[in-house]
């Protein structure tokens, strides 16, 4: 798969335009982007580094073997570690992202993605190119399917596309030939918002025919390229199901609107059950290959979908159409924005709020009570709130 792949530069070189981390400053952040460029180092190993050096990035960058093993790596990976850290310029790889004009999303940042942050295993670091909205956070829906479509299957994705972007919920989705690229394509015809979600560098678009779709979700300013790579990784095979677990962990739910019986799509489904979130089939015909695999998702318990409003009314989104309108009068402070965007539909208890917004817990409760008396949010029990619109 990766022999097939040119680079191709979405990405422009040009003036610096960067855009710095909120919580790290750019000693810190380097080290950050250097060991998300280090194989074998992934988020739980990376999360022991973090505890062992109390969030000391360059420290845990410089240790020796010694260090690294009392911090719970292998000694087999901390080698292979210590051989790859010796290849790499911290600083120079900032450099080359700043000159790019490539956003960082870290663990750290408020702007992180509240419902991928709640994952298993979430990339502590997001590469980021075009616009990527509050909204986009917390109100996004991944489409995907077959990339062999039907008739049928691209006219049910074009139909739910269309009218999901319409009421401004925000179309996430692979790049992919196929169902992948219909619905980022209608999403922006239509003038919604799309988020492409690479299994490569931001640099290393696949498949090479998807060029000018990635440039146009840029360039349009209604969406963004994310990837958990860094600049110059191929799309090899083994990348994929970690690209389709991001595609569902940014998103309330996943719609599968034509799958074979064997589908990557069916990939991201399973993915979003494990997340916890809901799957949503649209019925295939039952002579249909491409009817097998949504068919069995339905079977085994997905929401089986007709019309956009069996999704949002599953979501609790029926207002939706109207969200931009509330969005425009609900964060009067700074810390109610940071607990906006730690919040979703997904209920979230008050001391992990706390932890995520590293406020004093007097302040999070109290403004946790104000928000709800504007009715930006509600208790669901137990100290757990969820975002109302």
């Amino acid at each position: 798969m990766g022999k097939r792949t040119k680079r191709v530069m979405v990405v422009h070189e040009g003036t610096a335009r960067y855009y710095p981390s909120n919580a790290l400053t750019l000693d810190e952040l380097q080290y950050w982007i250097a060991f998300s460029r280090v194989v074998g180092i992934g988020p739980v190993r990376f999360q022991l580094l973090l505890n062992f050096f109390h969030d000391d990035v360059a420290a845990a960058w410089k240790a020796d073997h010694k260090t690294l093993l009392a911090a719970g790596i292998e000694s087999r990976t901390a080698e292979k570690f210590i051989r790859q850290r010796a290849l790499m310029n911290p600083a120079y790889e900032l450099e080359r992202l700043e000159r790019l004009r490539v956003r960082i999303i870290t663990w750290k940042d408020t702007a992180y993605p509240p419902l991928l942050r709640k994952i298993d295993y979430a990339p502590p670091v997001l590469y980021v190119c075009g616009s990527f909205t509050d909204d986009d956070r917390r109100y996004s829906l991944g489409i995907v399917g077959t990339r062999k479509m039907s008739t049928y299957g691209r006219q049910v994705t074009e139909h739910f596309s269309a009218e999901l972007a319409r009421g401004n919920m925000t179309i996430v989705s692979g790049l992919a030939q196929g169902v992948d690229t219909i619905a980022h394509t209608t999403a922006l015809d239509v003038g919604g918002r799309t988020l492409a979600v690479l299994a490569s560098g931001l640099d290393q678009i696949y498949p090479p025919g998807n060029n000018a779709l990635a440039r146009r979700i840029v360039e349009s300013g209604q969406g963004a390229l994310i990837s958990a790579y860094p600049l110059g990784v191929r799309p090899e095979a083994g990348n994929f199901p970690a690209r389709n677990h991001i595609i569902s962990g940014l998103s309330l739910g996943i719609l599968v609107t034509e799958a074979p019986e064997k589908s990557g799509a069916l990939i991201s489904a399973s993915a979003a059950l494990n997340q916890g979130r809901e799957v949503f089939a649209i019925p295939g015909g039952i002579f249909s290959p491409g009817g097998a695999g949504v068919n069995k998702l339905i079977q085994d318990g997905a929401h089986p979908v007709t019309n956009v409003n069996d999704i949002l009314a599953s979501l609790n989104l029926h207002m939706i159409p109207q969200q931009s309108e509330f969005q425009a009068i609900q964060p009067d402070t700074q810390e109610e924005r940071t607990l906006l965007n730690l919040l979703s539909h997904e209920a979230c208890h008050i001391d992990e709020l706390i932890r995520a917004s590293s406020l004093p817990a007097h302040e999070v409760s109290s403004t946790l009570t104000v928000m709800e008396l504007k009715g930006m949010i509600k208790q669901v029990g137990g100290m757990q709130y969820v975002l109302t619109h």
